[in-house]
């Protein structure tokens, strides 16, 4: 169900697309669904629907999705009415709320298990303030559910019972299709619930099975910018825990966010307030410094990334190779390539560029469109000039050459092997090797100079 509007989270996004590590809502669940091989997910909509069907249809998603929209409104039964034309008879329906995303896929297993396709199964949970929540109600203290009170309909020693119901059930297509024709409206709110399917199920002599849980984040739902903070700061420090039980050493595991897939090697170390996006993997003996965003980038055996370095592969990606040294303050842009050795130093960005096994460029450089030998050393200040106001040019930089600081290499432009290049050069043709290579102007020193002075009254 993905049809709510959200009114608290008082944003124009709709509600299920906000996201909680890097990721929509919305699609935490479906890829949960995803792992219990269900046959399709139907996404029901509503508010924004077509920004989150669009938002859907354009993701990764392991899943098949059908869209089915709930206009006007009328509560949890009528949305799950629209779906039903899309079910068929001979299965279980698995209802899941857009905006309670760190589910497990092991938690609905044992839902679906209890259900077997032939009872009613709920999920759901015991709270020490249950405020707000359907209450479970039981025939007797452990005994079989009789049926659900929504919080608004619920007497005064109905709302002492601090069980209750999740949202989630999971029910045979078949009585699900014929409980959800004998709903209707009589109640607090003037929807039809879905929880009322419970007293249809117990009236027609069918037992309906409990599945209680313990962790209430697993049920947890996101209705204001509060809430989503909290979840989180839950699911953040949970990855953080399944690192450092996999043998990576976090020097905080509350200052690390992952909005992707982070995979590491032996013998990892991460320091404080890092952020991983995307696609990262980290070879064995990496250490990542401070304040270091990293996305899409796959970095090698024994680099470092030291502080507040910014790798962002995008679709390119980045590659570091081992030994490497990135930062502190350096910028990888996508198609970045470090060879094994490379030192990429402070305030030096690479876009599109490789760099062979130990070259360097140590600060204040830019090297774009750009290949580049072993052992160049890059010098401060320089910068490949790649793109003349239309299109982009490659210089290539070959072996073993030296390019003084504050020099501009005008692309396409190549620099033959073991060459020099003087400091202060602007170089717009090719340079042979092993020569040395300057293009400036003659130094010229007037004697005796006077400087302009401000005339009185200016």
């Amino acid at each position: 169900m993905a049809a709510g509007k959200g009114t608290r989270m008082k944003s124009a996004l709709p509600k299920v697309l906000h996201r909680l590590g890097g990721r929509a809502l919305l699609a935490h669940v479906i890829d949960c669904a995803a792992q219990l091989s269900a046959r399709q997910a139907v996404v029901i909509t509503g508010h924004g629907a077509e920004q989150v069907e669009a938002a859907l249809s354009g993701s990764a998603l392991s899943l098949a999705l059908q869209f089915v929209r709930q206009e006007p409104q009328l509560g949890t039964g009528h949305a799950v009415q629209q779906a039903m034309p899309r079910l068929t008879d001979d299965g279980v329906t698995l209802v899941l709320s857009g905006d309670v995303p760190l589910t497990e896929a092991s938690t609905l297993q044992a839902l679906l298990a209890l259900c077997g396709g032939r009872q009613l199964a709920l999920l759901t949970l015991a709270l020490p303030d249950p405020s707000g929540y359907g209450r479970i109600v039981r025939a007797a203290p452990g005994g079989g559910v009789r049926s659900i009170v929504e919080h608004k309909d619920a007497s005064e020693a109905e709302r002492q019972i601090k069980e209750i119901y999740s949202g989630i059930m999971a029910v045979p297509t078949r009585l699900l299709r014929a409980w959800l024709g004998r709903l209707d409206k009589q109640n607090a709110q003037g929807e039809y619930y879905l929880t009322d399917i419970v007293k249809f199920a117990v009236a027609d002599g069918l037992a309906v099975a409990a599945h209680q849980i313990s962790d209430a984040a697993q049920v947890a739902g996101v209705n204001s910018p509060v809430q989503l903070a909290e979840l989180e700061r839950v699911y953040q420090l949970r990855r953080a825990h399944a690192l450092m039980e996999a043998g990576t050493r976090l020097a905080d595991p509350a200052r690390l966010d992952l909005r992707g897939r982070l995979d590491c090697g032996r013998d990892v170390e991460i320091d404080v307030n890092c952020i991983f996006e995307g696609d990262v993997s980290l070879g064995d003996g990496v250490r990542v410094g401070a304040n270091c965003v990293i996305a899409n980038a796959r970095i090698a055996a024994g680099a470092v990334i030291h502080p507040f370095t910014h790798i962002d592969g995008e679709k390119l990606g980045v590659e570091v190779g081992e030994g490497a040294l990135v930062g502190p303050f350096a910028r990888l842009r996508p198609g970045a390539r470090l060879g094994a050795e490379v030192h990429i130093g402070n305030f030096v960005e690479v876009k599109n560029a490789s760099l062979a096994k130990g070259a360097k460029a140590n600060h204040l450089a830019y090297l774009g469109d750009a290949t580049v030998g072993e052992r160049v050393n890059f010098g401060a200040g320089s910068i490949t000039a790649n793109y003349d106001g239309a299109n982009k040019h490659r210089t290539v930089i070959e072996a073993d050459v030296h390019v003084g600081s504050n020099c501009v290499l005008v692309a396409p432009i190549t620099l033959g092997a073991g060459g020099t290049v003087g400091g202060g050069s602007t170089l717009t043709k090719n340079a042979p090797a092993g020569a040395l290579s300057v293009a400036r102007g003659k130094q010229v020193s007037i004697a005796n100079w006077t400087r302009p002075v401000k005339k009185s009254g200016n």
